[in-house]
């Protein structure tokens, strides 16, 4: 049997840790569906749409460390690109293959459907351009280059890229890789190096140290490294939102979670008022620090990067975190370097008393956190759900995953599909709000499809409740549609003996419902959750307010 572009393609994504491909069917990557069907290694995943594919290989990535979906051209590539710019924004490696109209069709410029009409097929990827780190058309000649480029500048710098894939060109031969492709490249010089251990030994001498971390430590696999130095000095450190759940929160050295004007005194003095402070790829954003009300003082930062460091005003580089990760744990130590003072992070788990009464926002993030253990991986939607889910003490071991930076509401169920698929052996929790469900419940199909087992509290409080914290508390534009949350399941397949469908509006009735899925692990639990229309966890309430004055709105009387 001949070996084939397509081949060639699937052989190195199955190389690289992919066991599953989301996507959506089309008449221009059908044929490439047929070699996914015939690879040994690789499952297809069929998604509702192209948009939750997108989702889905996004939370995969976060989990396996590369995702990868198929879509057709055109109106496929399109309806996904959402999430691809989110994948971009998020820093998460996710390979979207392309099929596309043959290599005849596009040469001779003809008005093909899914095309806009005017024979130019560059139009889409120009677009893609914008949003993936690499990008490619295909060729026999080049197909080999073009792949292993592609892939290994998406792992490498945590972004998406892109193949456009034309049919033709997927069947065509080639010969398989000659040797693994490398995508662990050395990019730190001895240069910077030896530059930034100097600079860092002079700047960190007898100096009292925090660590503040953000989640981009995670996608550039420099984790390790950043426990190594905690666990080497005994420096505390903090975490944004984004890297909630990175490090173990039940360590002594957690102070908690930096949230800039809405950070708990005792984890804002770690921050703000250490006399030295290593940022571990850091990106302050409007989200992670409540409209920019942090006060960091860059003047007393190691500002460490992807790719390098800056201290003061010097920068070294090229300098990979993990590189100068290890640096900082051997120089603290060697120039005296000392713990910022801190108090251990003490997670405010409250166990409400059972009660009858209306339940509160507070009430279900105070249940909820408490019934989580070790093997969950926890989806937590942009809005109530984050805010109420970010504050509260996580397992060790745990996952936490979110979009704070894009915020495109939604993400979450696909995602959760996505990153159940990518560890089976961890069970995943979702939070998402009902306005948010509303734009991709219909992916509640794929997970009763696929026999998976997630938990998914539904919170049903009566529209969007985020958009509501900002403006227009009581206008129509941000009341939804009502829907009958307990017969959704159902419509997507759910059976008996598939799944547990709860309602929950009380503190007795959640923990009934918690105790339920406890014992259901091996059926989809899925419990809508009442809660009030105006009701919200605090830090959302503040940062609404925020975000109102940013924008400059004025609520209408």
């Amino acid at each position: 049997m001949s070996y084939k572009v397509a081949n060639y393609l699937l052989d190195r994504l199955a190389e690289l840790g992919v066991t599953d491909i989301f996507g959506v069917p089309g008449d221009f990557n059908l044929g490439f569906l047929d070699d996914v069907l015939d690879h040994e290694k690789l499952e297809w995943v069929g998604n509702m749409n192209e948009l939750n594919a997108g989702y889905a290989a996004d939370g995969y990535a976060r989990v396996r460390g590369l995702g990868a979906l198929v879509t057709t051209y055109g109106v496929g590539e399109l309806s996904s690109i959402n999430a691809t710019a989110g994948s971009y924004a998020e820093n998460v490696p996710v390979i979207h293959i392309v099929g596309a109209p043959s290599t005849a069709a596009q040469n001779s410029h003809l008005r093909v459907h899914h095309t806009l009409g005017d024979g130019d097929f560059k139009h889409f990827i120009r677009m893609a351009d914008e949003v993936n780190a690499a990008t490619a058309i295909l060729q026999p000649a080049t197909a080999a280059f073009d792949i292993d480029r592609v892939l290994r500048d998406a792992v490498v710098h945590s972004k998406p890229g892109y193949l456009m894939l034309p049919a033709d060109v997927a069947s065509a031969e080639i010969n398989p890789p000659a040797a693994p492709l490398e995508v662990k490249l050395q990019i730190s010089t001895e240069v910077a190096k030896t530059s930034f251990r100097e600079a860092a030994t002079e700047f960190l001498r007898g100096k009292k140290t925090s660590v503040l971390v953000d989640y981009m430590t995670a996608r550039l696999q420099a984790t390790d490294d950043l426990q190594k130095l905690i666990e080497t000095t005994d420096f505390p450190y903090c975490t944004l939102m984004g890297a909630k759940a990175l490090i173990d929160e039940n360590n002594t050295q957690f102070a908690g979670i930096y949230l800039g004007t809405l950070t708990a005194d005792e984890t804002r003095t770690v921050i703000e008022d250490a006399e030295a402070i290593i940022l571990s790829a850091v990106a302050f954003t409007d989200t992670n620090t409540v409209g920019f009300s942090h006060k960091v003082d860059m003047h007393k930062a190691i500002n460490l990067g992807a790719e390098s460091a800056t201290i003061g005003r010097d920068t070294f580089a090229p300098l990979a975190l993990a590189d100068a990760l290890d640096i900082l744990a051997e120089v603290a130590l060697e120039v005296g370097a000392k713990p910022m003072d801190y108090t251990p992070f003490v997670s405010d788990l409250v166990h409400p008393e059972p009660s009858d009464d209306a339940l509160t926002q507070q009430q279900l993030w105070d249940v909820v956190a408490s019934n989580l253990d070790e093997l969950n991986t926890v989806v937590v939607e942009m809005g109530t759900s984050f805010f109420g889910m970010a504050s509260r003490g996580f397992p060790k071991d745990a996952r936490f995953i979110g979009a704070p930076l894009w915020g495109s509401i939604g993400y979450t169920l696909p995602a959760l599909l996505g990153a159940t698929i990518a560890d089976r052996g961890s069970r995943g929790v979702l939070f998402i709000g009902d306005g948010s469900a509303q734009l991709t419940i219909q992916e509640l199909a794929t997970i009763v499809r696929h026999g998976l087992n997630p938990v998914i509290f539904l919170i049903n409080n009566d529209g969007y409740t985020i958009e509501r914290a900002i403006h227009g508390k009581k206008l129509v534009y941000n009341d939804i549609a009502p829907m009958d949350w307990q017969k959704i399941p159902a419509a997507f397949g759910a059976t008996d003996e598939t799944a547990v469908v709860l309602r929950a509006s009380t503190v007795n009735e959640l923990l009934d419902a918690c105790a339920t899925a406890q014992v259901e692990k091996n059926k989809m639990v899925f419990i809508e959750v009442i809660t009030e229309k105006d009701d919200m966890p605090e830090t959302l309430r503040k940062f609404g307010a925020m975000a109102a004055a940013a924008n400059k709105l004025v609520e209408k009387k």
